[in-house]
C-alpha cells in the first residue's frame, strides 16, 4: 500500500487525516508504535556478513579480506571478552534488575533474551546484554525459569540482590503459582528472606494495549484497506468526525510512545510521562464537557463534532480508567520514585521510618541541595556520604536500576531477525547469541580493534 493516499476527490483536511492515521501505523494486530532498527544494527550486519559470505570492507575492522573461520574466532573471541568484562563489572553490583523477553527466530525457536541493568556503590550503572537463551520445545514457566538461573549461574550472579525483573506479561512469566515471576521470588526469599522483588509489566507494551479500549476499528480498517476510488465512508460526516478524533487522539499517544522508547531511561521518568498523559486525558475531558476542542485540533475543524461531545468524553474517560489500571504496578511505587527523583520535596512522615532522619538531614543541608540542581541524578547520590545516608543510597540504588521496559530486547529481536534471516537459517544458537551481545556494546570500534590484536592458528 502506498504511504499516502491519492484521491483528488478527497477534501485537503480528510487526506491529511488519513494519511497521518496511515503514518501512525495502527491496526488490531499492532502493539504500539514500530521501533525502529537501532543504531548498532550495522555492525551486525557487518559480523555476520563477513561470516556467511565474502567479507566486506565497510570499516576498518573489514579493511582486509579474512577468511571467514578467521572472521568466526574473532567474533568468538570478542563475545567471550565482553562476557568477562561483565561479570567483573557484576561482581561490584550492589543491586541488579534483569528485563526479559522472548520471541521465536526464523526456525521458530524461541529465544529468551535477558538484559542486566546493575549499579555500584559509587552509582556507576551498567546495562547490558546478558543471555540469549534457546528454548527447545516447551515454554513453560519452569522452563523459563530453568534458562534465566543458568544464565545468573554463569555470570555468578546472586539472587539475594536482584531488585526487579520486567517482562512483557505473558501468562508464562506471571503465573501467580507456577509462572517464572513466582519462581524466582521463591528463589530470593531462599537466600534473602527480606528481599522483595519488583515486578513490572513493560509501560510500552501496557501503553499500547490501552488504545483498544477506544475501539477505533471502524475508523482504522477502512483506512488501512483504502482504495482512493472506492471510499464511501467520506460522506459520512459522523465517520468523519470519528476519524478525525482519532487521528487527535493516537497522535498524542504515539508521541507518548516514543517518550518511552530508548536505553538507560529511569522508570521514575517513564512513569512520570505516563502520570501527565493521564492528566492530559482528564483535561481534555472536562474541556469537551464544554464543547471545547482546544488539544484537539482536527476535530475542531469540524461544526458537526459537538453533536459527539458525550461519546468522545466517554471514550478519554475510558482510555483514562484504563491508563489507571494497566499502571497500578508502577503506581504502587511512587512513592519510592517520587523520593528518589525529588527528594527536597517529599513529607518526611510519608517515607519510611527508616528514612525520615536522614531526609530531614539532606532537606536542612543547603550545599546537598545546590548539588541536586547541578548534578546529575545518579551523581548526586553517589556524592553523598554513605556515613550519614546510607539507607537513602540504598533507596536510591534499588530505584535507579530498575528496567520500566523490554525496549531494548525488542531492539534486539530486530538485530536477531536480520542476522538469523531466510538466507542465514543455519546460524548456530551460540554463534547468533555472540552476534547479539557485540552488536549491542555500546563501543563497537573499540572491539573491532580488540579483534585485530588478537591473532590465532589453526
Amino acid at each position: 500500500m502506498s504511504s499516502k493516499l491519492e484521491c483528488t476527490g478527497m477534501p485537503d483536511i480528510f487526506r491529511g487525516c488519513v494519511n497521518r492515521l496511515i503514518a501512525l501505523r495502527y491496526d488490531s494486530g499492532t502493539l504500539g508504535a514500530v521501533i525502529h532498527l537501532p543504531d548498532f544494527a550495522e555492525p551486525g550486519l557487518l559480523l555476520l556478513l563477513c561470516y556467511c559470505s565474502e567479507p566486506i570492507c565497510s570499516n576498518e575492522w573489514a579493511k582486509e579480506k579474512k577468511s571467514r573461520q578467521t572472521v568466526l574466532r574473532r567474533v568468538e573471541l570478542i563475545d567471550e571478552d565482553l562476557a568477562s568484562k561483565l561479570n567483573r563489572q557484576a561482581e561490584s553490583f550492589t543491586s541488579y534488575s534483569l528485563e526479559l523477553d522472548e520471541s521465536n527466530d526464523i526456525k521458530d525457536t524461541a529465544q529468551l533474551l535477558i538484559f542486566i541493568r546493575g549499579i555500584n556503590d559509587n552509582f556507576e550503572i551498567t546495562e547490558e546484554f546478558l543471555a540469549m537463551e534457546s528454548l527447545k520445545g516447551k515454554t513453560r514457566g519452569e522452563d523459563l525459569y530453568n534458562r534465566v538461573s543458568a544464565a545468573m549461574e554463569r555470570h555468578k550472579l546472586p539472587w539475594s540482590t536482584l531488585a526487579n525483573v520486567t517482562t512483557d506479561g505473558s501468562p508464562n512469566q506471571t503465573g501467580k503459582n507456577v509462572g517464572l515471576l513466582k519462581r524466582i521470588q521463591d528463589r530470593v526469599k531462599e537466600d534473602n528472606s527480606e528481599q522483595e522483588v519488583i515486578f513490572l509489566h513493560c509501560i510500552i507494551h501496557q501503553e499500547a494495549l490501552c488504545k483498544f479500549v477506544l475501539q477505533l476499528d471502524h475508523v482504522v480498517k477502512p483506512v488501512v484497506k483504502l482504495k482512493a476510488d472506492n471510499f464511501p465512508e467520506l460522506s459520512d460526516t459522523d465517520w468523519l468526525c470519528d476519524l478525525a478524533f482519532a487521528v487527535d487522539i493516537l497522535t498524542y499517544m504515539n508521541e507518548l510512545n516514543v517518550k518511552l522508547q530508548g536505553k538507560y531511561q529511569f522508570v521514575h521518568d517513564m512513569y512520570t510521562n505516563i502520570r501527565a498523559f493521564k492528566t492530559k486525558l482528564a483535561l481534555s475531558s472536562k474541556q469537551m464537557s464544554n464543547k471545547s476542542f482546544a488539544h484537539f485540533p482536527t476535530l475542531a475543524t469540524l461544526k458537526e463534532a459537538s453533536r459527539h461531545v458525550k461519546k468522545y468524553r466517554k471514550s478519554l474517560d475510558d482510555l483514562y480508567e484504563e491508563f489507571c489500571r494497566r499502571f497500578s504496578d508502577f503506581g504502587k511505587k511512587l512513592t519510592s520514585l517520587q523520593l528518589v527523583s525529588c527528594p527536597f520535596t517529599q513529607d518526611p512522615e510519608t517515607v519510611p521510618k527508616e528514612l525520615q532522619l536522614e531526609l530531614i538531614d539532606l532537606q536542612c543541608d543547603a550545599i546537598m541541595k545546590e548539588k541536586f540542581n547541578s548534578l546529575k541524578l545518579d551523581e548526586f547520590y553517589a556524592s553523598l556520604s554513605a556515613a550519614k545516608f546510607p539507607n537513602i543510597q540504598k533507596m536510591a540504588q534499588r530505584m535507579l536500576v530498575l528496567f520500566g521496559s523490554t525496549y531494548v530486547c525488542e531492539q534486539t529481536f530486530s538485530v536477531m531477525n536480520i542476522n538469523k534471516a531466510p538466507h542465514r537459517s543455519q546460524l548456530s544458537d551460540g554463534h547468533l547469541g555472540s552476534v547479539l551481545r557485540i552488536t549491542t556494546t555500546p563501543d563497537f570500534d573499540a572491539l573491532a580493534k580488540t579483534g585485530d590484536q588478537q591473532h590465532c592458528s589453526y
